[in-house]
């Protein structure tokens, strides 16, 4: 008898996906933990079967609610509406995907230029916040003036205040400047982010200023100094920018600093799609899946730096 080989099932590849990145995610937060903390992980059977069994619980309940997403973006549309609800798809299938593409091709606007206004913004956006916040917090950290420590304390302050907050003031700023209805509405403001700063700064503690006291002496220059020294340094805090800004500007929908169709995001098309109700209650799971995506696929990648960034920017020794 002819033995035929099953295609893989696309949900259990993507769950097995995200079941490795959440036993990434958990090693790194452990080694974190034992950074902030001190201490020294016990090695009798007893202390690694708690550490085991507190883990355990904690992935779960931080993949639950991915793995319920990834679920519902394969269910068909009878599943979606069972009472009560199935955690886990019986009949996986790829017309929700199939019907997003399919309402996205019809729209006056191509799927196509939505997606190239997300990624202008975004690589723009991350890539100008990446470099005015490590030389700004180049200055600050290794460079004394008069005001430094008034102007770092103002920089935390501003950490306190959400973007909603600061939605007005940027709109104001925006329309002063005859930037509202243009990319440069959201690509400002992400370079501007005092968060980026802050991690700069802290992490720049770990550069010995002996070492750029030798590149002085050598003849080099600052710019020399910065771009060939002192990021090569900090590479997982700039690395921890790049996830961190990428995430917040993929998911952004332009609100009101962004009026004409042509220009908006990605994320404003999908979220016009979830709200069609009933109709595009398919392609409205499929909008989770794929809004979850990009970033779950960036922090995967470069989760280690993230942990490494955070326990050393919030501590000094």
């Amino acid at each position: 008898m002819d033995a035929k080989l099953k295609k893989p099932n696309p949900v259990f590849i993507i769950l097995s996906t995200i079941g490795r990145a959440f036993g990434r995610m958990t090693g790194a937060v452990v080694r974190f933990f034992r950074k902030l903390l001190g201490v020294r992980m016990t090695r009798s059977l007893a202390g690694d079967l708690l550490n085991i069994l507190f883990l355990s619980i904690l992935a779960v309940f931080m993949a639950i609610p991915l793995i319920y997403v990834v679920n519902n973006a394969f269910k068909p549309i009878d599943e979606l509406f069972l009472s009560p609800p199935r955690f886990f798809v019986q009949n996986p299938t790829m017309d929700n995907l199939k019907d997003l593409l399919a309402i996205m091709n019809n729209s006056w606007v191509p799927i196509t230029r939505y997606f190239f206004n997300t990624l202008l913004i975004t690589v723009a956006g991350t890539t100008g916040h990446v470099i005015f916040a490590s030389m700004a917090a180049y200055v600050l950290e290794k460079h004394h003036f008069y005001g430094q420590k008034a102007f770092f304390s103002l920089v935390v302050m501003t950490l306190m205040f959400s973007p909603t907050v600061t939605a007005i003031p940027n709109f104001v700023i925006m329309s002063g400047l005859n930037l509202v209805d243009t990319y440069w509405a959201l690509i400002i403001p992400a370079i501007g982010s005092s968060l980026g700063l802050f991690l700069m700064k802290q992490f720049m503690v770990t550069v010995h200023d002996s070492i750029l006291e030798a590149a002085k002496i050598d003849g080099a220059g600052e710019l020399h100094i910065f771009f060939r020294i002192v990021m090569p340094t900090v590479k997982p805090a700039w690395l921890t920018l790049i996830i961190f800004s990428s995430q917040q500007l993929w998911n952004t929908t332009g609100g009101v600093l962004i009026r004409s169709e042509q220009l908006k995001p990605l994320p404003y098309a999908l979220n016009q799609i979830m709200a069609g109700g009933f109709a595009r209650a398919g392609a409205a799971s499929a909008v989770g899946l794929i809004l979850m995506s990009v970033p779950i696929l960036i922090f995967i990648f470069s989760q280690s730096q993230i942990l490494d960034t955070m326990s050393t920017s919030g501590i000094k020794e």
